[in-house]
């Protein structure tokens, strides 16, 4: 599984970082900053430099810009992955990891970031070349949304990732690609560490978690 040569360990190394520089930059608060001078973590009810407060805070212009560009730092590297590394992905797990902690824990913004939503569906687009597991995380999102709705969108989140990351290690070792599977599980954490610290904070701001009347709480999808 590890058995590359020092020059696939340089690659693989150099996605990793690039994948976590990548998710450094914060987009959704750079973009709306330089063009319109709306600071979105500053402006935001929640402080979460994600797309949902550019499009209720710049417009949905922008906001598409910023969504774009946050599903791009996770794309472009896990995507790079798949077309030049070799078929025996045996650190492809760092690659994914690399943009979502980026993203979460940016070394741009003192270890500060966003909940990685967009990012992690960005790496959910790369991976259709080689697997259907991002479509798992899309269908509890959709079914967890529309059929059975969890408020305010942190919990809903928490169940979700739950569910996806048991559903993503068996779809992976079934289709015998494990370091992809342990690349969803961290990302999966990763975004579950980041929910639970957003619920536990809007409790201690005294907002009811389960009531679903904090609009901006429910907006921050990313």
């Amino acid at each position: 599984m590890f058995g590359h040569t020092a020059a696939e360990w340089g690659v693989w190394l150099l996605l990793s970082g690039f994948g976590y520089l990548l998710g450094s930059v914060h987009f959704c608060r750079a973009i709306p900053l330089f063009l319109r001078h709306i600071d979105i973590v500053k402006e935001s009810g929640d402080g979460n430099p994600g797309a949902a407060n550019v499009f209720v805070l710049c417009g949905w212009r922008m906001g598409l810009c910023c969504l774009f560009c946050d599903m791009a730092k996770g794309f472009l590297p896990v995507f790079a992955a798949i077309r030049w590394m070799p078929e025996e992905r045996g650190l492809f797990a760092l690659v994914m990891l690399g943009p979502v902690l980026g993203h979460a824990f940016s070394c741009l913004h003192g270890l500060r970031g966003g909940k990685c939503i967009a990012a992690i569906f960005g790496e959910m687009i790369a991976l259709l070349w080689i697997t259907p597991v991002g479509l798992i995380l899309a269908g509890l999102y959709i079914f967890f949304s529309v059929l059975v709705k969890i408020n305010p969108h942190s919990r809903r989140s928490i169940v979700t990732f739950a569910l996806f990351l048991p559903a993503a290690l068996a779809l992976e070792l079934f289709l015998g690609q494990l370091s992809v599977g342990m690349g969803c599980a961290g990302v999966s954490v990763i975004a579950l560490l980041k929910h639970v610290r957003s619920l536990k904070e809007g409790r201690a701001k005294g907002r009811d978690p389960g009531n679903g009347t904090q609009e901006r709480e429910e907006e921050d999808k990313t």
